[in-house]
Order: structure tokens, then C-alpha cells, then sequence
């Protein structure tokens, strides 16, 4: 004899997973397979950035809103792991070298960036344009490679640098190579976030969708920093699943008489052309 089924069991469809990156501990809280205390960890190490590189247990607990003993006891384990750095003669913490060698094999392991690199160069060399190669993380902009060569961008972008979703040029273009319903989750999640924020940086969505079906790349005149001037195009083919996009930034005041659009714009182009035909192979 069959064991008896919960009412409607057989009909309960499971809630679909969120998008990598956008998992949150309040919305997995009756998922038994969610890590809450690894979920906490990693939120104390993003609580780190490069504006507040050094951070004590009540700085993070401001940041991240975990309780005081929480942090306490996260930050003494993640020190014995080496993934936090104790500062000489006072109770705070930076970064440790652990983190580093986590992020390594994955930066190794992206077949992208290989393919992707030797065009970069060749745009770099020939415009005097900093070049960076992006990816999604959270709900912004990760640079997984970089050729800086543009000596008035004082930004440094630089192989973790982040930039926003909607008020980059290469944050536009990661949405355009994202997929119909991951946009509209990660355009969601913008709106719920922070509606302000949303409100003012729509129309730059907007626009910009209009610019690239017409030109076949992103453009941003300052809209992230008035002092940098950027093109950028989505990765439609990859070597991975994830979406990704190339961009070209200048010191807006080397943009002259159009620079970016009249000759870096057909050559970001071609090699967006050819890295997708390379990863199609």
C-alpha cells in the first residue's frame, strides 16, 4: 500500500531559486539547504571596499546589520582562516591574503579572458583607451581584466573594480547580453533596492538601449564620473555562462571632436565581432 501524500504535494511547485548574486538571508530563510553562517561570512567580507579598507566588529555590524556577537565571533574565525588581517595596534581588520587565493583560480579559469585580452591590447595601443573586460556581480559591474593606458583617468580601474548597472556605459551593456528574464529580475531588484536611484537612472537605460540598436555600442558622456567618457558592448557568445561586456573609457577631456565614437567605436566593434567568433568555435 502507497504511503499517503500531504494534500496538493504532488502539485506544489518549488519557488524558483533567485539569481545567482541576488540570494538574500531573509528571502532563503525557510530554505533548508541555505548556509546562513556561510551566507554571514562572505556578507562581512563584502562589507570591506576600497574606500574602507580597514573596519572594526562595529563598523561591520553597521554595515551589514548583524548582531554584535555575530560579527565578533565571524571575524576571529575568518582571522584564524586568513581571510582577514588583524591591524598592528588597534582592534580592526583589512582583507587577508586568503581572499586573494580564492579569487585566483577563478579569474584563471575564465577562457574569456585569454580570448578576449590580445584585442584589448590592440585597442589600448592604438587609441590610448583604457580597456576593461566586465562581468555581473550583484547588481553591478565587474572588471575581470583591464588594460589601463589612458594616463587622465584617475579612477585606476583595475581587475575588481566595480562599476553600477545602470549609470555605466558597461553596465548597460551587461544587461543587453544578459537574458530577457534576467534583466527584468536584476531591473526589478534595481527598482525595489533603491526607487530614487531607479527613478533618476531609468531614462539612461532607456536612451542608451535606443543608441545601441542604432550604433552597436553603449555611450556614456559622465553619466557615471563627469571626468570619464566610456563606449561599451555586450559579449553575446562566450566561453562561459555568464554575461559579459568590453568597454573603452577616456578622460573626457581627450574626447575631442567625438574621439570614442568616430574611431574607437568601429574598432571595439570589430573585436566584440571576433571574440564572439572565437568562443563560438
Amino acid at each position: 500500500m502507497e504511503p499517503k501524500q500531504p494534500p496538493h504535494s504532488m502539485d506544489r511547485t518549488p519557488e524558483p531559486l533567485p539569481l545567482p548574486g541576488l540570494a538574500s538571508e531573509d528571502a532563503l530563510a525557510t530554505d533548508r539547504q541555505f548556509a546562513t553562517n556561510l551566507s554571514r561570512g562572505l556578507e562581512v567580507l563584502r562589507a570591506f571596499t576600497p574606500s574602507s579598507p580597514v573596519l572594526g566588529n562595529q563598523d561591520i555590524v553597521a554595515r551589514t546589520g548583524l548582531p554584535k556577537a555575530t560579527v565578533s565571533r565571524l571575524t576571529y574565525t575568518l582571522g584564524l582562516l586568513g581571510f582577514l588581517s588583524r591591524v598592528p595596534g588597534n582592534q580592526k581588520y583589512r582583507l587577508g591574503a586568503g581572499v586573494l587565493a580564492l579569487a585566483y583560480p577563478m579569474l584563471a579559469g575564465l577562457a574569456i579572458r585569454q580570448v578576449a585580452r590580445p584585442y584589448m591590447e590592440a585597442i589600448a595601443r592604438e587609441t590610448g583607451c583604457t580597456v576593461n573586460l566586465g562581468m555581473r556581480e550583484r547588481l553591478s559591474v565587474v572588471y575581470v581584466d583591464s588594460c589601463r593606458l589612458d594616463p587622465g583617468n584617475f579612477y585606476q580601474p583595475d581587475i575588481g573594480s566595480t562599476r553600477p548597472l545602470l549609470a555605466s556605459a558597461i553596465g548597460r551593456a551587461v544587461l543587453l547580453a544578459c537574458s530577457a528574464d534576467e534583466r527584468t529580475a536584476l531591473l526589478n531588484r534595481l527598482r525595489v533596492e533603491d526607487p530614487q536611484r531607479f527613478s533618476q537612472e531609468r531614462q539612461m537605460w532607456t536612451e542608451d538601449q535606443k543608441h545601441f540598436r542604432a550604433h552597436g555600442y553603449c555611450l556614456s558622456r559622465g553619466e557615471w564620473r563627469p571626468e570619464i567618457h566610456a563606449i561599451a558592448a555586450p559579449l553575446r557568445q562566450s566561453l562561459h555562462e555568464d554575461p559579459f561586456a568590453l568597454n573603452c573609457t577616456i578622460a573626457a577631456s581627450r574626447n575631442r571632436d567625438n574621439l570614442l565614437e568616430r574611431d574607437v567605436a568601429p574598432r571595439l566593434r570589430e573585436a566584440v565581432r571576433q571574440i564572439e567568433l572565437s568562443c563560438a568555435r
